[in-house]
């Protein structure tokens, strides 16, 4: 009985290394082992090519002929000289390619560069260092047959390329030429304070007999890692979708680079998307038309997420006109949940989804009322202390009743560590005389953790972290504290904590417990400052509890 609590917190520091270097082993591309090997279900993308319904190449070419870096593009279309239309809004600054009218760039003008304050962040790249791209176009159902895909060139129609002031839409046309009998014309809308950007497809059937196309929306990406990740925490870069069969699923580069990515392959609904750390990119089609969902390597180091719908019969004359969205912004939960089911998912809370949703939105509450992100943290650490008070006075109760019969235990030990049997007798009777329970101290602390580590993913995901100060040197708390203030505190309270608890009988469990909190603490001078703050506040308040308790015991002497 004596070793159950101390076995405790053996499991759960070991526990928590496994899952440390689980997370490093995910960071650096290396399977989890905690995930089951994938089956060897081939996901049904067609090869790349110009047969019936199989999808142009990804590479956006134009005029410059760059692609990514390590990012070989698959045979595109001879590169034609383009126009390269830059859109500006309140919220974005978009990059269109008239070859396909592409999305190739798209700066978010309200989010800082965590790396270079005087810079935004970009999420969709045509550059050395990056391919990600939005591409829309038609796939033929007859085989030879070419149609307007997103390596045509299209000429852009006369018009604004900036939200005007007191204006609230802008419009951004193109129009392709006649190829294979049909004409694309494609216009992008642009709204007011939204991350959400409208495209409408226009199909013209010019020819003399009726067509059957499909149409196509697809993301295009490099696997490498946003610049800046983390070593010491893992967070998911890859291509997700959702359709009400199956809901939210990621789907890892690896698995696509394998041929072995699991997925839905057809649907009435559903999106797709490509997610990072704080932001996110997807295709959104409303209503339940039928879409066929694939995942491809489309060359070295580059991966395709693609929607396809198939338009029905277009007779000759006539025209058929299909409207999609396009997001591409920060993962702000209370706003993805409004444009369309599961959107809210990409925000990652890991298994802990259940409680960190709640937990989120009490967050977002107490900011409200407070107007300050950092105190907000406190205040939701305080408040969940409140909650779960008398669980922790049960435990420090016990833990300062193990602290003042800790001489005696120690005396047992030393004077009965030829007589296993007897010491076993004699600590019982201590402890039953005493009223200690040696495992009282340690089980309130593990029904609580679950909590503590959702409030830890939903600090983690979220982007209204970024660039939100706190106060004095802590300017943006999800960057690491430039100073190591926090972290030095925090482990000073660790260390004064351990100092509280009572000092196991075994000399190397007694090294062992002041070496923990040190191993945790290296790991904190890296994790972004709102994590840090909630530690803190967390230690700062059980020491507080802590001290009480054991000074109504007489223990503070």
């Amino acid at each position: 009985m004596t070793d159950i609590r101390r076995t405790l917190l053996w499991v759960v520091f070991s526990m928590s290394l496994v899952l440390i270097w689980d997370a490093w082993q995910k960071h650096n591309g290396n399977p989890s082992m905690f995930s089951p090997a994938p089956a060897p279900t081939v996901a049904s993308a067609p090869a790349t090519g110009t047969g019936a319904g199989s999808l142009p190449a990804p590479a956006n070419i134009g005029a410059s002929g760059v692609a990514a870096a390590g990012a070989a593009p698959a045979a595109a279309a001879v590169a034609v000289p383009s126009e390269k239309v830059v859109v500006n809004t309140d919220l974005l600054q978009v990059t269109i390619d008239s070859n396909g009218a592409t999305i190739s760039h798209a700066e978010l003008l309200a989010q800082v560069d965590p790396h270079d304050p005087k810079k935004h962040v970009v999420l969709f790249d045509n550059s050395p260092d990056r391919l990600y791209l939005a591409q829309t176009g038609l796939i033929p159902t007859t085989a030879g047959v070419q149609l307007p895909n997103h390596t045509t060139a299209m000429t852009r129609v006369a018009g604004d390329t900036t939200l005007q002031d007191g204006k609230d839409e802008l419009k951004v046309s193109f129009e392709s030429p006649d190829v294979g009998g049909v004409k694309l014309v494609k216009t992008y809308t642009f709204k007011r304070g939204e991350y959400v950007v409208g495209v409408k497809h226009e199909v013209v059937n010019t020819s003399a007999a009726a067509i059957t196309p499909q149409l196509y929306l697809r993301l295009v990406r490099d696997g490498n890692a946003p610049p800046g990740e983390s070593s010491f925490y893992s967070t998911f870069t890859g291509p997700a979708m959702y359709t009400d069969n199956s809901k939210f699923h990621k789907i890892d580069f690896k698995s696509i680079e394998k041929g072995n990515a699991e997925h839905d392959k057809t649907a009435n609904n559903g999106w797709i998307g490509m997610v990072q750390h704080y932001f996110a990119t997807a295709w959104l089609l409303d209503g339940n038309q039928e879409r066929e969902f694939r995942t491809m390597k489309e060359g070295n180091n580059l991966y395709s997420i693609s929607m396809v719908v198939p338009l029905g019969t277009i007779e000759a004359g006539k025209s058929k006109d299909v409207g999609a969205r396009l997001f591409v912004g920060p993962q702000e939960e209370n706003k993805l949940s409004a444009l369309v089911p599961g959107l809210e998912l990409v925000k990652d809370y890991g298994y802990f989804k259940v409680l960190a949703e709640p937990l989120f939105w009490l967050l977002t509450q107490l900011h409200k009322l407070i107007g300050n992100w950092g105190w907000s943290i406190v205040a939701l650490v305080v408040v969940l202390k409140a909650a779960f008070y008398w669980l922790n006075a049960y435990a420090y109760r016990s833990m300062g009743k193990m602290k003042a019969v800790n001489p005696r235990i120690m005396e047992l030990r030393e004077r009965l560590k030829d007589k296993p049997q007897q010491l076993q007798q004699e600590m019982l009777k201590i402890y039953k005389d005493e009223g200690v329970n040696p495992i009282g101290g340690c089980l309130p602390i593990l029904v609580q953790m679950p909590f503590f580590i959702a409030l830890y993913w939903v600090l983690l995901s979220s982007v209204e972290m970024r660039n939100a100060p706190w106060i004095g040197w802590i300017t943006d708390l999800s960057a690491k504290d430039p100073f190591f203030i926090l972290p030095l505190l925090m482990t000073a309270t660790s260390l004064l904590q351990t100092w509280l608890n009572p000092t196991p009988p075994d000399p190397v469990q007694a090294k062992m417990m002041w070496i923990m909190p040190l191993v945790f603490s290296v790991m904190f001078f890296f994790f972004p400052a709102g994590l840090v703050l909630y530690w803190l506040t967390n230690n700062i308040l059980s020491i507080a509890q802590q001290y009480l308790i054991n000074r109504q015991l007489g223990l503070n002497k």
